[in-house]
């Protein structure tokens, strides 16, 4: 069962609230905060902690800011939630993510912070997402003032572990992501706090508004764009504490081992069974006392505390158990294990060589030369390539996959087996086009036949040396690549086997190489390497967790539910399938509502996602989001609809999308794109 949250509405400190304050930036723009503090933080000052986003502090983030931020004022700190440049009700224009502005404004915002007579001079700096990001590159200015970080979900390679690119592939999450970013910004400012400069602020921020998916589309390979805000150049530029903390559900996770080894601060992993979420709102459970977590660290780092909590292990994981896959889990079964630090000298690889005959092998086997293309649709099994928590979005049993896959089993397990860290898959291999990408699955696979994917790897073969200087294959040529498959712990039962299963095509998540490719992967050369993880009998005297506990939230009024959905048509005679994802309670017939009550607001947001593609063909693909976003409070309607799509010749690819903005009843903006990017080796 999930763990029940507790509400805690007596504090050690009691709390007001500043709806708004308005922070100065050095060229006159005003950045808008929403500040909770000690009622009596002028007489005696307290340390401020920092969550800088573009998401909206006073209205669709509202509901998720009010119990954190109340919880850690409770707890002696000044909580602030800044809206970033051109977001919210802050001035100016957003042109993109991470720009040298944003992490300028940040380092101010820091500084006037720490010279406010309500604070210590302390501050810290903490976020999820886009919040994780910027709390790592902010760090790496080194503000004076800033003593230590907390990163959640979020990673130090902007190339590698983004919504953007994996293994040098496209993914999907490009244009998901890029679509709902492109949405968010455009919406007003409330007039509430702006006043009557509202209008003006809006129709200036939508005759700017930049495609993103289109913007990113232009870097397809690790170029100084994606350098930049990436923490991974030089990890020495991050001088204060760092906690890392991810969800083996989530995107980001393999960020948190990295960091672990990159950085020489005093530093902290956690990745537990979460998707992209506060673990103290952790799905799939269990759910943890997150935000005790947090306050032992600000308390240790910023008030001098001595909490305990650096002297635990450096790393801390959700050790998964063997389990039949299901579209979401309320609770995740496993256990909590630890290092003491990471890399950790007790993870010793276990290499299992790929057979001719399809198995798994310890040592040895004779070389072969099989050979793989997989049909098109292949990957609808995989789930989402970053679970927020909602239903479908886990990996269901892959045998649908595995039949579209070239399959290698090992012999049952004769007793379980851990894996903590990265597998990878040393693959020696033919293409017989110059531009091929592979998909490699590790499997779990259960006596009755049932696989369940344990962690899975992406790589654009042009990629295989370099994803600065990608180069393309040879066809016929025999070449070698390391498939670095994603940072997982798993114990694998007894009984079970393991399965490797190697794919050409991995959609929808992925987007297809230009032609259909057969991979020639020579068996006996190739071989895969586990992290296997021996016991450790410290593990059970860890200190336990506590239970989740958060502060009192603002009143909300559900006015239309949100049911996400998920479907998949295969049209038989064309062989063309269809998967789509909607958050309505229809193919798309209106945003859900929420009243928040507090400030009588009205917020509707929808998304549908639809992607088609022919199983033969993979310049047939097509990748579709439709959204539509509100906002009312009485006479003030603000809406947006938005569409925006993807396609591809073998040369290029195409964005197109549409914008229109009513006020009311009343279109005050339109405006169409259509762009085309070359493709660069993807």
């Amino acid at each position: 069962m999930p763990t029940t949250m507790r509400i805690v509405t007596d504090f050690p400190r009691p709390v007001r609230i500043v709806e708004n304050a308005w922070i100065p930036m050095p060229d006159g723009a005003r950045l808008a905060a929403r500040i909770w503090l000690p009622e009596d933080a002028e007489a005696d000052p307290v340390p401020a902690l920092l969550e800088y986003l573009p998401y909206r502090k006073r209205d669709f983030m509202r509901a998720r800011d009010e119990p954190m931020h109340h919880y850690f004022a409770g707890h002696g700190y000044a909580s602030v939630r800044v809206d970033i440049r051109g977001s919210g009700d802050s001035d100016g224009l957003i042109t993109d993510e991470y720009t040298e502005a944003e992490h300028d404004d940040a380092t101010a915002v820091i500084e006037w912070l720490a010279a406010q007579p309500w604070c210590t001079g302390a501050v810290g700096m903490f976020g999820i997402s886009w919040g994780g990001f910027n709390s790592l590159q902010v760090a790496a200015r080194q503000p004076d003032a800033l003593k230590a970080i907390i990163t959640l979900c979020a990673a130090d390679d902007r190339y590698a572990d983004d919504a953007h690119y994996m293994g040098g592939c496209l993914i999907n999450e490009n244009l998901i992501w890029g679509s709902a970013f492109f949405m968010y910004h455009l919406l007003p400012p409330d007039p509430a706090i702006v006043g009557e400069r509202w209008r003006d602020m809006w129709l200036e921020r939508l005759d700017n508004a930049v495609l993103f998916p289109a913007e990113w589309l232009r870097h397809q390979r690790r170029d100084d764009y994606w350098k930049h805000g990436s923490v991974c150049e030089d990890y020495g530029s991050v001088r204060c504490p760092v906690y890392a903390v991810g969800g083996w559900a989530d995107g980001y996770s393999n960020a948190v081992p990295r960091l672990l080894e990159g950085l020489k601060v005093p530093r902290k992993g956690l990745i537990g069974p979460w998707a992209h979420t506060y673990p103290h709102n952790g799905l799939p459970g269990p759910a943890i006392g997150f935000l005790q977590e947090t306050v032992r660290w600000w308390d240790h780092w910023l008030k001098d505390i001595d909490t305990g909590l650096m002297d635990e292990p450096m790393y801390r994981v959700w050790m998964h158990e063997s389990l039949i896959p299901q579209p979401q889990y309320d609770v995740r079964p496993g256990r909590w294990v630890a290092e003491d630090r990471w890399p950790s000298p007790r993870i010793a690889g276990r290499t299992l060589t790929l057979d001719a005959a399809g198995l798994l092998v310890d040592g040895e086997a004779e070389e072969a030369r099989l050979k793989v293309l997989s049909p098109q649709a292949t990957g609808v099994t995989a789930g989402s390539w970053c679970a927020m928590g909602s239903d479908g979005e886990m990996p269901i049993d892959q045998r649908p996959d595995d039949g579209r896959s070239l399959v290698f089993d090992g012999e049952p397990l004769e007793q379980p087996l851990e894996i903590l860290g990265a597998p990878a898959l040393h693959l020696v291999f033919d293409s017989d086009r110059p531009v091929a990408h592979v998909a490699v699955r590790l499997n779990d696979v259960f006596p009755d036949g049932t696989s369940a994917r344990i962690t899975y790897g992406i790589l654009n073969l042009t990629h295989r040396d370099s994803h600065e200087a990608p180069e393309p294959l040879v066809p016929g040529h025999r070449h070698e690549a390391v498939v670095r498959l994603n940072d997982i712990a798993h114990a694998f039962a007894a009984g079970n086997r393991i399965r490797v299963a190697i794919s050409t095509a991995y959609w929808p998540m992925v987007w297809p190489a230009p032609e259909p490719v057969t991979l020639g992967v020579h068996a006996g050369a190739s071989r895969l390497v586990l992290p296997v993880r021996p016991g450790r009998a410290q593990d059970k005297a860890l200190r336990p967790f506590d239970p989740p506990e958060s502060g009192p939230a603002r009143h909300t009024t559900v006015l239309r539910d949100s049911t996400p959905r998920r479907t998949i048509e295969r049209d038989l005679p064309t062989g063309d399938v269809v998967y789509r994802i909607f958050d309505d309670g229809g193919e798309f017939d209106g945003a859900a509502l929420v009243h928040l009550d507090d400030i009588d607001l009205e917020v509707g947001f929808a998304m549908l996602q639809r992607y088609r593609i022919g199983e033969t063909d993979p310049l047939s693909a097509e990748a579709e989001i439709v959204a539509h976003t509100l906002l009312r409070r009485g006479a003030w309607a603000p809406e947006l609809r938005g569409r925006i799509t993807v396609r591809a010749t073998g040369d290029a690819f195409i964005v197109e999308a549409t914008l229109t903005a009513n006020e009311g009843l009343s279109e005050v903006f339109a405006r169409t794109w259509q762009e085309t990017i070359p493709r660069d080796s993807v």
